[in-house]
């Protein structure tokens, strides 16, 4: 969440959102630093949560009490803990253990194979791949929660993801759904409508996928699609492209109003990074599958892409439906901050506030901004 959408209250620590939420009210979270570590919870809603403003000072203080409680039992711990002694060449080791150490070592030598001979740059690439799926665990934990509170709550979940060709949407839908219960969440991505289907109302094809309670689905692509590529490939009318535009802002608020949490993210990735990856997918076997007739005319149509991204996001964004834009150049800092929104959507049971839930506010940045950038350039 971006801290310029907030204002100080009187209390410390405790803020409260400048714009209004038409059916839950104003947002107040809590935003304070204890023990060198920054803590920040959502504590609820004006009107969804009946929260005043003494109500949410009493909240602010509970949770500054559990976090505090919470710091000196660690430290309690961690006086008790034993330091393990260090082995010597001379200690008493079980033959059995030193033989499953063995095998071990001979095992992941197995792994390695002979790394001496791989190439220093791919070596390189390998490790910080390791890295970076690691870096993400602890969020994609809390994923795992967020979906335990779904299902308890009976309540529906829909992220779309949209962005131009080689933006990183997939990698990203790869990264959030790694670990979650695949019983409860499904990765929609339709291709073209049948005969039957284009005789039907537009969206009908995708509420068929719509999820039920204590469901995710994530929009690989989505009715978006109206928004920009039909209308450039000629897969759609004008008269079909202007109804869309002017009726979904209007759909997707009954959505919310009925209940369902609604994300949009769009991956905004540069030119210059497009033809990059689509370079790679041409010389790289193992990615040539990925690149398509669509994706060879990308480039020559990015000011017609250009033009109708700047539409979309200017007349489809809405307070209770806002896009958010994740620059998304750097894949892993993408993926940090698309799993940062949908963590931020909901105030979800045991989140663990240790980690680091703001916005990167040079990779997940506002509609508002976004826009400034395009009325400058049309790199995006």
């Amino acid at each position: 969440m971006n801290l310029n959408d907030f204002d100080i209250t009187t209390h410390s620590g405790l803020y409260i959102s400048k714009d209004e939420h038409p059916i839950f009210g104003k947002k107040y979270i809590a935003r304070f630093q204890y023990d060198k570590k920054r803590y920040v919870k959502v504590l609820g809603y004006e009107k969804r949560d009946n929260i005043t403003l003494n109500k949410a000072i009493s909240l602010i203080e509970k949770f500054k009490s559990s976090i505090q409680k919470n710091s000196h039992e660690n430290e309690t711990k961690d006086d008790k803990k034993i330091t393990p002694k260090l082995i010597s060449k001379n200690s008493n080791i079980d033959s059995d253990e030193l033989k499953k150490l063995k095998e071990e070592n001979s095992y992941l030598k197995s792994l390695l194979g002979d790394y001496k001979k791989v190439k220093h740059e791919d070596l390189v690439e390998g490790i910080q791949k390791i890295y970076d799926l690691q870096s993400l665990k602890p969020y994609q934990i809390e994923l795992i929660k967020l979906q335990n509170w779904l299902e308890k709550e009976n309540k529906r979940m829909i992220i779309i993801f949209e962005g131009r060709d080689a933006s990183g949407k997939g990698g990203a839908i790869r990264r959030i759904t790694r670990y979650m219960n695949n019983k409860h969440y499904r990765v929609v991505a339709l291709g073209k409508p049948t005969e039957t289907q284009r005789n039907q109302w537009f969206l009908q094809r995708y509420i068929e996928h719509f999820p039920t309670g204590g469901e995710i689905v994530l929009f690989d692509r989505s009715w978006y699609n109206r928004a920009m590529v039909e209308p450039i490939f000629g897969f759609c009318t004008q008269e079909e492209h202007e109804i869309f535009m002017e009726d979904i802002v209007n759909f997707e608020q009954d959505l919310v109003r009925q209940g369902m949490i609604l994300i949009k993210l769009y991956f905004s990735v540069s030119k210059e990074e497009q033809k990059r990856r689509f370079d790679r997918r041409i010389q790289d076997p193992l990615r040539q599958w990925k690149f398509s007739e669509v994706d060879m005319q990308a480039q020559d149509l990015w000011d017609e892409f250009s033009e109708k991204k700047y539409e979309m996001l200017r007349r489809t964004t809405s307070r209770s439906a806002p896009w958010h834009i994740i620059r998304s150049d750097d894949k892993q800092l993408a993926r940090f901050e698309a799993l940062k929104i949908i963590l931020n959507s909901v105030d979800y049971d045991g989140r663990n506030y240790s980690l680091n839930f703001e916005a990167n506010e040079d990779i997940n940045i506002s509609v508002q901004r976004e826009l400034l950038q395009m009325r400058k350039t049309k790199d995006y």
